[in-house]
């Protein structure tokens, strides 16, 4: 239970940060031009708010009055920015006045649907800028180049935010890792890539003509574009061609295709796991999985992997659970049954291979900064190589929700891990938004980028229509999301 908080504590901490500095962007640039902001909202106050500058007891404890009533009203009238806590943690917001005009909808006929009116919504899709009329502190109002850049606030404050944590998380402690010719056991590849030539044990030091310094995830996504890969296989080099055929997502599909090959061996077992249930002891060495020899701890985890995998897609609880009773050989000869948990996972921590080979690189102040966007830049990459699978059958059974985004966090408080977790969460954040979907950052951009090129806009009538199909596409994406968490507890 203490695990889950301390992980949830950071998600939290985490996405509230990147939140605020998203909006804030936005609400800066709004700021500049003189657009009026009217809410900024950390998480979602559908119906009501956990705290607001407008509330009755907000105003009473700080003595601010509201502007003015409205007319025929006792309601009031406010001309500034309304801050707030929603209570829905599933993102914020800042209203910006005048993003579309509203009142292009038939509000005189209360019965007719949205569907029903879209016939007339589509009409004259196209329009002059001189047809805009509105008031001057309205979005709708100012030229598209500051709509542009209004738009582009929140993405360009969350690159620029993973790119200086990158700087500062290099400067703090440094760039920790194994040198390419220290990895004495080499690495461990799947059956795909021994067809291609590969064999366990061999250090991949050359991809195309790039030099491997050491070895990241990253190195499967230039192994992906890769046309030769180099090795260092019983002290002599050799090249192998890769295949055409061979995607980055075939290539990080468990078992990766490459991999750090790690020895098996007990370092901690976790209280109340089924690992300790059978009683392991750090001095244990599992020597098989249900007859299946296991020689390394990349063994071991393809052993469990395969067994969620053996699955079908209409699985119950009832075959998850018939699947995760295994049989353990421990120490040559002692035989033990257990049953892993919903994570397919059987509870110890193994031995990190390594430690007295660790090279740690140094940044200066000023040399952390062009290091920490290179870093911000190659994660970026990578993640934008990786989600253009997501709407593949593959890809999509990868998309993770709050509980996926959870889990990548420590078990304890480690600041070097929770501000680059944090940073990879902002290069997500900014690039997700970036896409050219509406009612997402990108797709509003998208349109002001029209109009800078054609001189002409869309009306408010399209983007109101357009947004309905872009909200429908991101809840969409959520539901899917939060479906595989689901999944997931269930070891489905």
């Amino acid at each position: 239970m203490e695990t889950i908080l301390i992980k949830g504590l950071q998600l939290i901490v985490a996405l509230a940060l990147l939140i605020i500095l998203h909006e804030g962007g936005h609400f800066f640039a709004a700021k500049v031009f003189k657009v009026r902001v009217e809410k900024f909202y950390l998480f979602f106050d559908w119906k009501f708010s956990i705290f607001s500058t407008y509330s009755n007891w907000w105003r009473k404890l700080t003595g601010k009055t509201p502007a003015k009533k409205k007319e025929n009203s006792d309601e009031y009238e406010y001309e500034g920015t309304e801050y707030g806590i929603g209570w829905i943690p599933l993102g914020g917001y800042v209203k910006i006045a005048g993003m579309v005009d509203e009142s292009s909808f038939n509000e005189d006929d209360s019965q007719k649907s949205f569907w029903k009116q879209l016939p007339s919504l589509m009409k004259n899709i196209i329009i002059k800028n001189a047809d805009v009329k509105g008031e001057k502190w309205e979005f709708r109002t100012h030229p598209a180049w500051q709509r542009l850049i209004i738009m582009l606030g929140g993405i360009i404050m969350n690159f620029l935010t993973a790119f200086i944590i990158y700087a500062m998380v290099l400067f703090t402690w440094g760039e920790s890792f194994v040198k390419s010719e220290d990895m004495d056991y080499g690495m461990k590849f799947s059956a795909h890539a021994k067809a291609d030539g590969f064999k366990d044990g061999d250090i991949i030091i050359k991809t195309d003509d790039n030099v491997v310094e050491s070895w990241t995830t990253s190195v499967l996504q230039d192994m992906s574009n890769a046309k030769t890969v180099t090795v260092l296989r019983e002290g002599k080099q050799a090249v192998i061609n890769m295949p055409k055929e061979i995607s980055l997502l075939d290539m990080i599909e468990q078992p990766a295709y490459a991999s750090m090959l790690i020895p098996l061996g007990i370092d901690s077992v976790i209280p109340g796991s089924p690992a300790e249930d059978i009683g392991l002891k750090t001095t244990d060495k599992i020597i098989s999985v249900n007859g299946q020899k296991v020689e390394d701890f990349n063994d071991f985890q393809n052993a469990l992997l395969a067994l969620q995998k053996s699955l079908p897609e209409n699985a119950n609880f009832g075959d998850s659970l018939k699947a995760r009773e295994i049989t353990l050989v421990i120490n040559d000869s002692v035989t033990k049954k257990a049953t892993l948990t919903a994570d397919f996972t059987l509870g110890f921590v193994n031995v990190l291979p390594y430690q007295d080979k660790i090279t740690t690189k140094t940044y200066g102040f000023l040399e952390s900064f062009p290091a920490g966007v290179k870093y911000g830049w190659n994660t970026l990459t990578s993640y934008a190589d990786q989600m253009k699978y997501v709407f593949t059958k593959k890809g999509a059974r990868q998309v993770g929700g709050f509980i996926s985004i959870g889990k990548i966090f420590p078990d304890v408080w480690n600041w070097q891990k929770f501000w680059l977790l944090t940073a990879f969460l902002s290069i997500a954040l900014g690039f997700v938004n970036v896409l050219p979907i509406p009612a997402l950052d990108g797709g509003h951009a998208l349109f002001a980028t029209f109009e800078l090129i054609t001189g002409k806009r869309l009306n408010d009538n399209f983007l109101l229509v357009v947004q309905y199909f872009g909200m429908y596409i991101l809840l969409g994406l959520m539901v899917l999301a939060q479906m595989n968490d689901i999944l997931r507890i269930f070891g489905l």
